[in-house]
């Protein structure tokens, strides 16, 4: 019998502060005009001083588990996605198995920053595939705003990036029900690697970390925008269209995409591209800015919530990102 997989449950959890545009305005040369021509987005979420990553996807994951009716005892493996992890290691996953008083159960972190769920969904649909798991959580998490450089010098990034987290729930499949994981695409260019990145702390060179290079912005993030929205509008919809022919399948038999909420510019020029409309084409970054590994678990939830998304719907997920990275998962919800 062949192993099929599904996702049972999604989960997300926004921190509550919100800052908006104007706020962002009040400490570095900005605007609200500024911020969403650029971007799209209007407003993100911070944590508070007493939150970390781990916290996030503690929230988000608990959701999950409780839309799946799953205990904390049924989970066989971990996947957790971030680029901000609580500390440089251990990793997240197993601060999140010990929060959640899971059993010893496998627990890796992902590291591929925006397409982090993307890589997650894989492994885990992988890992069932295999006999190696029947249910694994796949949380994506991050806590940006303690990294930006609320300035006029970070201003760049500053703007784009928010909090928050969001989990699913994958298990074994029923091969008769409506709902499955169908196809997956995933991709590396590590020559693009200087263009969206941090540089420090690092081991590759001497020192480690110093005071002139915090004071140099070298532990903020640093972005060539022109050449990440360059290649995100050309990658995004290889990408997608790699899972649908894959599937053998077509963008008409498609009910909605969920791409990583990266810029309001490059999701709309990539539906363009495709010949998807607004409404096939899930968007949240105007609320939520830019959460790297938790956009699209966050996004999707969301539309399962709303009721954009029913069972049984062809669903795309896809990112692009540091790396750079980018694929593309297709499923049935």
């Amino acid at each position: 019998m062949n192993r099929i997989a599904r996702i049972a449950s999604l989960g997300h959890y926004l921190p509550s502060r919100v800052v908006t545009n104007d706020d962002l305005a009040a400490l570095m040369n900005t605007s609200d005009e500024w911020i969403r021509e650029r971007t799209g987005i209007q407003e993100r979420r911070f944590v508070d001083d007493d939150m970390g990553c781990t916290d996030l996807g503690v929230e988000a994951a608990r959701q999950a588990l409780a839309k799946a009716e799953w205990d904390v005892t049924d989970v066989d493996f971990i996947v957790f996605a971030t680029l901000s992890p609580d500390l440089y290691f251990p990793g997240n996953a197993v601060l999140l198995q010990d929060r959640l008083g899971m059993r010893e159960v496998g627990a890796l972190d992902i590291r591929t920053q925006c397409t982090g769920f993307v890589y997650g969904l894989a492994t885990a649909d992988a890992y069932i595939r295999m006999g190696l798991a029947d249910r694994v959580l796949v949380v994506g998490a991050e806590v940006h705003s303690r990294g930006l450089r609320l300035t006029d010098e970070g201003r760049d990034t500053a703007v784009i990036f928010g909090d928050g987290a969001g989990a699913a729930c994958v298990e074994v499949a029923d091969e008769e029900g409506p709902s499955r994981i169908l196809s997956h695409s995933l991709h590396g260019e590590g020559k693009h690697a200087g263009e969206l990145c941090i540089v420090k702390p690092g081991s590759a060179d001497s020192p480690y970390v110093s005071a002139e290079q915090i004071e140099a912005g070298l532990m903020a993030p640093h972005m060539n925008g022109r050449e990440v929205f360059r290649h995100a509008v050309t990658r995004f919809p290889e990408a997608i269209m790699e899972v649908l022919e894959a599937a053998g399948l077509g963008l008409d038999d498609l009910k909605v995409l969920v791409p990583h909420q990266a810029n309001l510019r490059i999701t709309e020029m990539v539906g363009k591209r495709l010949g998807l409309g607004p409404e096939r084409v899930i968007s949240n970054i105007e609320r939520r800015g830019n959460t790297t590994a938790a956009s699209i678990p966050i996004a999707f939830s969301e539309a399962v919530d709303e009721g954009r998304i029913e069972r049984g719907d062809l669903v795309c997920l896809a990112a692009f990102g540091a790396g750079f990275t980018w694929g593309a998962n297709l499923l049935r919800y």
